[in-house]
């Protein structure tokens, strides 16, 4: 496929060089000069010495189409580049930073766009007078806000994408991501509209220039040669056809070969073939420095967005604890406020989100402790990569389809120092989370990976700086059983390779908990309703929310599931009392009241339930 691709390319790359180098080497071919008039043998046509005839003034039509593609290429080039320039820069930024960002660039852009292109274009003329140099200026003013509003347009559907809030995982500036991330994500639309934009700036140019507005005679040009042959067409009609056909077919050829050249680079668009997954686990080095105790304390963490009706509690009250070399699972549906959590340690939360009390201690590899929550974000970048890295939940959206395995790898190592041997470190890497053929592996893209694989690769990514915090949020949910079980046992060798790594590990699979988690925090509706050792909570849970998830887990022979009736209430629909009441089958009128606090039970273990002594 990716030949075929290539192979596409030859036809138009072969005849746009053709017109292109006739144009460069105008001056330096054996042409009539195309300025040289001869009245006596005006509306001749084509001969031996004049090919294509002569015109309205006796000027070879030859060389003057030549020389005119010069002027029309030289003009509709040189404004499509100023203006891609221009717009996708102004895009990128609005659509990127949003806010007075967005309105200063984008939205200041697009001003241009209610005047009519034509008009625009003639005003500008006729204040700055004709030339090639008046057209650029014009034609790029005109053209950037169609630039503008296509990267804007992609910027933001691609700055929600997994594989960009990575990038910001591991450290990397916002400079770098806007050019190594999301601009070559949004590349395609844009050579598309820079083969639109060349093709009407060569009619624009031609259609002034067919007004006496643009390229100033006797210079050629083929407008001017349209307009010229407009009074002769009875007399000479291929005067008229030539330079017409010059146009139709620059324009055709250009946009023929832009479309060829965005299939053959990007490389969502070939489908090759790798060998299944095969794979050992290999022992990562130690980390060198000894760990520091206490590794995360997270203290009343509250997160909020807004409502309608004023802020609403997505996140509430959670505490949370890891020591180093332990394991915590926080457990619980969708919308329980899981996920929220781990990005809120990340420092990754959604702009929507806001962190309104609590802290988030983490000791680093310096044995120093931070308040995550009060960092500055360049402190926090600086942390993200390095003592801290995340896995997200789906590889195929985490990873950048444009660019290679390796490239992508090497970012982890690049964005906090490393600069020497990062090739060889790549490698390493992909070969220590059991990736078959690393060497060959860091240069294919993700899609000519297998999810499993893919997932190795996001492993290899997070812990090329040996951090000593590792979030997995739902690292195995898009993974078919057989590979779970295999990127849980690479992710409990490495945490033992690593010494005094940590994990936090966001799952709603209480069989993952019960095989990779020392410790397990159970979260509902945004807050922990239970938390303790995970073999005891599995064995003896003391909350109805966890006992009723172990009833619906398949295990065994159990011939019936029991589900759990309703669903997890909307963070503006909060329930009064025990947020779980509505759907806990020993709620009792006083859970509707009175909101349990989360209170011991027992050594190690906390329960938010005002009936947890039943349960026990």
């Amino acid at each position: 496929m990716r030949r075929a691709a290539y192979r596409g390319l030859i036809l138009p790359g072969v005849l746009a060089a053709i017109i292109v180098l006739l144009a460069i080497a105008a001056p330096i071919m054996p042409l009539i000069d195309p300025v040289r008039q001869d009245i006596a043998h005006r509306l001749t046509g084509p001969s031996a010495q004049h090919w294509l005839g002569q015109d309205e003034y006796g000027r070879d039509v030859l060389s003057r189409i030549i020389w005119g593609a010069r002027v029309s290429l030289s003009v509709a080039f040189s404004a499509a580049a100023a203006a891609a320039l221009i717009g996708t820069l102004l895009g990128i930024l609005g659509g990127y930073f949003r806010g007075v960002v967005e309105l200063l660039t984008v939205r200041a852009a697009e001003i241009v766009l209610c005047f009519p292109p034509l008009l625009l274009a003639l005003l500008v003329v006729t204040l700055l007078g004709p030339g090639a140099g008046t057209l650029i200026f014009s034609l790029s003013i005109l053209f950037a806000p169609g630039f503008a509003r296509v990267a804007y347009a992609e910027t933001l559907s691609t700055r929600a994408l997994d594989y960009v809030t990575a990038q910001h995982a591991l450290g990397a500036r916002t400079r770098r991501i806007l050019a190594l991330t999301v601009l070559p994500n949004i590349a395609t639309p844009l050579i598309v509209q820079f083969s639109l934009t060349v093709a009407a700036a060569m009619l624009l140019e031609s259609g002034l220039s067919f007004l006496g507005l643009g390229v100033v005679p006797p210079a050629p040009s083929w407008g001017l040669m349209i307009r010229g042959a407009r009074g002769a067409m009875e007399q000479a009609p291929l005067l008229l056809f030539w330079p017409c056909l010059a146009l139709t077919g620059t324009v055709l050829v250009l946009n023929l070969l832009c479309d060829r050249l965005r299939d053959a680079l990007d490389p969502r668009g070939r489908a090759m073939g790798r060998p299944g997954f095969l794979g050992r686990v290999f022992a990562l080095p130690p980390v060198p420095s000894p760990p520091a105790p206490g590794l995360l304390s997270v203290q009343g963490l509250t997160l909020q967005v807004p409502g309608p009706n004023g802020p609403i509690e997505v996140v509430r009250g959670v505490s949370l604890s890891l020591a180093p070399g332990e394991t915590l699972a926080i457990v619980g549906e969708s919308g329980s406020g899981k996920t929220l959590t781990g990005l809120a340690v990340m420092g990754l939360l959604p702009a929507a989100v806001t962190p309104v009390a609590g802290s988030i201690m983490l000791t680093g590899q310096d044995g120093m402790p931070r308040d995550l929550l009060r960092l500055p974000e360049p402190e926090l970048r600086a942390l993200r990569g390095r003592d801290m890295a995340m896995i997200f939940q789906d590889p195929s959206s985490s990873l950048n389809p444009l660019l290679r395995i390796g490239t992508q790898v090497a970012e982890s190592l690049r964005a906090h120092g490393t600069h020497d041997g990062v090739h060889d470190r790549v490698v390493a890497l992909l070969r220590q989370v059991g990736l078959p053929d690393p060497e060959r592996a860091a240069m294919a893209y993700p899609h000519e990976l297998s999810g499993g694989q893919r997932q190795r690769v996001m492993i290899a990514a997070a812990i090329a700086n040996h951090p000593r915090l590792l979030l997995a949020d739902e690292p195995t949910t898009a993974l078919d059983v057989t590979v779970q079980a295999q990127i849980l046992a690479l992710l409990q060798a490495l945490k033992e390779a690593e010494g005094g790594m940590g994990m936090v590990f966001v799952t709603h699979n209480l069989a993952v908990v019960a095989e990779i988690a020392d410790r397990v925090a159970v979260m509902y509706a945004g807050e922990v309703v239970e938390e303790g050792p995970a073999d005891e909570v599995l064995a003896a849970p003391r909350h109805p929310y966890t006992a009723a998830l172990i009833a619906s887990t398949p295990e065994g022979e159990a011939e019936r599931l029991s589900a759990i009736p309703g669903a997890v209430p909307q963070p503006w629909a909060m329930p009064p009392g025990c947020r779980f009441a509505p759907r806990c089958a020993m709620a009792q009128p006083a859970c509707t009241v009175t909101a349990p606090a989360l209170e011991e039970v027992a050594p190690r273990r906390a329960a938010r339930c005002l009936r947890w002594r039943e349960l026990a």
